[in-house]
């Protein structure tokens, strides 16, 4: 039996052992060398063979990533390892640090416990460091640390063995800064990485070894040696004596929950039905007996067996043949087979207890985020919030007319597996719209479309997606239904700062009508008045509306109407069509007639959609545009050259610092002016750049441009060049 074939048999049989499993990621700024990290884990663990690991790259298993050097896929992995004389099997799951591809790392925190950060001792910790960090603590992911690139401090840096130390230092200092500010209330303290009780690691992917606190304390090997190796250039044998699979494992197994700890205290955040029904009491005790809930986290789409739906078996038993729902489908689905990961190989086994990743065929129509089980009336789980939203979409169309179906298909099959990507169909011109959350998140897609799909399409100049919201507060107005029998009264004003902010974070829950006592209780906390307060019907996006009117006969039947009208208003407003942010529509007053027929859907809709268009027209409508964060490390001597390009582009610097012979620029910039920034920042600094960028929401169009942008827009959409004004909406 060679060393694989042993490994998989072993890991058949772990998987009944929930105490024995720990389901982990591994999370870092874009280029410190996560995925180098995650193949010598494979390689240590005898999942592919040693000299390859690194060059490799098995998680990097699309060409496409291989030719950019970046992960873009996050996919699971499994493997043995042995701590203390017992055997536990490890389920790694890889995510990409690419700021274009957030939305995969958070739905890859849904499915982990423990992370391992892992962060270069020459850049230190970066923005995306920080992001993703926010996202593993928001889903209550419990982190440890790996310093990586050390043998780069002494030689390249040619630091001395004091002013090594002092690196590590900082960036522990850091890493727990960000701890303490961003975990839960009880974890604060309880999760703070330490170098003595080893959950932090040092170390070279790239050279395959690492060391710990307690390693050391095992071996006899210390600091001082590691900077012998490493200046001598002898870092085989360190690799020999200090592997860093063994370390870093070592690490993860001592200091990460497994499902059956971590479940108690991270079901109540992901799920919010009765944690007393068998269900939530067989989630908070990862119960292979109870019903089965599981959360699907990626979707792949394999040449040969089709759809592959990866999710977290999270309670009860995953079985080939099965019945399961998908919640928000009508009709039951049979499981075809059922497969754990080894390396990148899918193996097939009869079934799946909780505490687990499964691979599984059969889900047709899963999405990433879906929750499916055996109790077609389980609550489903939170939906997964993406900390950005597209901001950029390109026109695609099919190279031939006959293609037209297949591009259809293949768009949906597209957003099912990166839900991030959001397709639409603009009924009036017939095109087809893809956004995403950035220029590269399209290039990759489309790259997908030709490569993996086999379409020929063309794709249009990316375009920026705009929001609108309002500025002051309108005049009541007044809507009218077409027949005339029906009038509402509306005033529309900017949401609270404090509101936008809990809404776009997903601390308020979408569904108003189940949790009106919560949503109620937190909006009067963030400042909203008690009235306005107890009286939101509605949320969509940034806004909401609410009811502020007394004892009006038959609203109560009109609001579900209402509420529909609001929606539609949200994903296109009066100014360019464009979605709302930071919009409160207060109903004030209403008058509605007797007789239900005359105030159906036909009469209702069009009265509301008119009361909130033209009270926005009153209420100083404006446009707001997408804003990256941008962070260049650049030599000294090209500063000039990188802010100058900024500047061009609309941009602010907002700080720089220097670090040994690089200065560190900060700046934002809108979206809309960073398109070929790529290639515009390598050639003004011959290629010897380092940066990245982040979405930092939106921020007011300046005054000079709102005109033009708003007729540009406008004008691509087949719409006439000016708004109507509020008069319009008046009937």
């Amino acid at each position: 039996m060679g060393r694989k074939e042993e490994n998989i048999r072993k890991a058949k049989e772990l998987r009944y052992k929930p105490e024995r499993i720990r389901n982990i990621g591994v999370v870092a700024h874009i280029d410190h060398g996560k995925t180098t990290f995650s193949d010598n884990l494979l390689a240590g663990a005898g999942m592919i063979s040693e000299e390859l690991a690194g060059q490799q790259l098995v998680l990097d298993y699309d060409e496409q990533e291989q030719a950019r050097g970046i992960t873009i896929n996050a996919a699971a992995a499994s493997m043995v390892h042995e701590y203390e004389g017992e055997e536990y099997l490890i389920n790694l799951i890889d995510t990409p640090g690419h700021v274009d591809f957030g939305g995969d790392v958070t739905r890859a925190m849904r499915a982990v416990d423990g992370a391992i950060v892992v962060v270069c001792a020459v850049e230190g910790v970066m923005p995306q460091t920080e992001t993703v960090l926010r996202q593993a603590l928001r889903e209550r992911v419990k982190p440890v640390l790996l310093i990586n690139k050390v043998d780069r401090l002494i030689n390249e840096l040619k630091l001395d063995f004091q002013q090594m130390q002092e690196r590590f230092i900082k960036i522990i200092t850091e890493v727990n800064k960000l701890i303490k500010k961003m975990a839960p209330e009880e974890f604060k303290d309880k999760w703070l990485v330490k170098p003595e009780d080893g959950s932090v690691a040092f170390g070279s992917a790239l050279h395959n070894w690492a060391i710990s606190v307690p390693y050391m304390k095992k071996t006899g090997i210390t600091f001082k040696d590691i900077y012998e190796y490493c200046k001598n250039e002898d870092q085989k044998t360190l690799a020999k004596k200090a592997p860093i699979h063994e370390v870093t494992l070592n690490m993860v197994i001592k200091h990460l929950p497994n499902p059956k700890e971590a479940q108690r205290y991270r079901i109540p955040n992901i799920w919010h039905g009765d944690l007393n029904s068998p269900i939530g009491k067989a989630m908070i005790e990862c119960d292979p007996k109870g019903p089965l809930s599981l959360m699907v986290t990626k979707i792949l789409i394999d040449p040969h067996a089709g759809e592959i739906t990866f999710g977290r078996v999270f309670s009860g038993t995953l079985r080939e043949g099965q019945e399961v729902y998908i919640i928000g489908m009508p009709k039951p689905y049979r499981i075809q087979q059922v497969a754990v990961m080894v390396g990148d190989d899918r193996i097939q086994v009869e079934d799946i207890p909780a505490g687990n990743i499964a691979a599984i065929s059969g889900l047709k129509d899963a999405y990433a985020g879906s929750t499916v089980t055996s109790d077609p009336n389980m609550e489903p789980f939170e939906s997964i919030r993406h900390i950005s939203e597209p901001v950029v979409t390109v026109r695609v169309e099919a190279k031939r007319p006959a293609d037209l179906p297949k591009l259809v298909k293949v768009l949906r099959d597209i957003s099912k597996a990166d839900p991030s990507i959001q397709v639409e169909i603009n009924q009036e011109t017939g095109e087809y719209l893809m956004s995403g959350m950035g220029e590269l998140h399209l290039e990759v897609t489309e790259y997908r479309i030709k490569n993996e799909h086999k379409l020929d399409i063309i794709t249009s100049e990316p375009t920026v997606i705009y929001r609108e919201t309002v500025r002051k507060t309108s005049p009541v107005f007044e809507g009218k239904s077409p027949n005339k029998h029906n009038y509402l009264y509306v005033v529309v004003e900017p949401l609270e700062e404090s509101v936008v902010k809990a809404l776009q974070e997903g601390e308020i829950p979408d569904n108003v009508k189940k949790y009106r006592k919560e949503v109620a209780k937190k909006l009067e906390e963030l400042g909203m008045s008690k009235e306005e307060a107890k009286g939101v019907f509605g949320v969509k996006g940034a806004n909401l509306i609410t009811d502020v009117t007394k004892g009006i006969q038959h609203l109560h039947e009109a609001k579900e109407l209402l509420k529909q009208a609001f929606e539609e208003v949200c994903n296109a407003g009066p100014k360019a069509a464009e979605p709302l942010q930071g919009v409160k529509v207060k109903l004030v007053d209403a008058k509605l007639h007797e007789d239900a027929i005359h105030r159906g859907p036909a009469q209702l809709i069009p009265a509301m959609r008119n009361a909130i268009y033209g009270a926005m027209m009153l209420a100083d409508p404006i446009l707001l545009e997408p804003m990256q964060k941008v962070f260049i490390s650049v030599p000294h001597e090209l500063m000039g050259n990188v802010t100058r390009e900024i500047t061009q582009r609309r941009g602010t610097i907002l700080d720089i610092k220097q670090e040994g012979d690089m200065s560190i620029i900060l700046a934002k910039a809108p979206v809309a002016e960073m398109f070929g920034f790529a290639s515009a920042i390598r050639s003004a600094t011959g290629g010897r750049v380092l940066w990245s960028t982040e979405n930092m929401g939106f921020e007011p169009l300046p005054d000079f441009l709102q005109d033009e942008v708003t007729r540009k827009v406008r004008e691509r959409k087949g719409l006439k060049p000016e708004p109507y004004p509020a008069e319009h909406y008046a009937g």
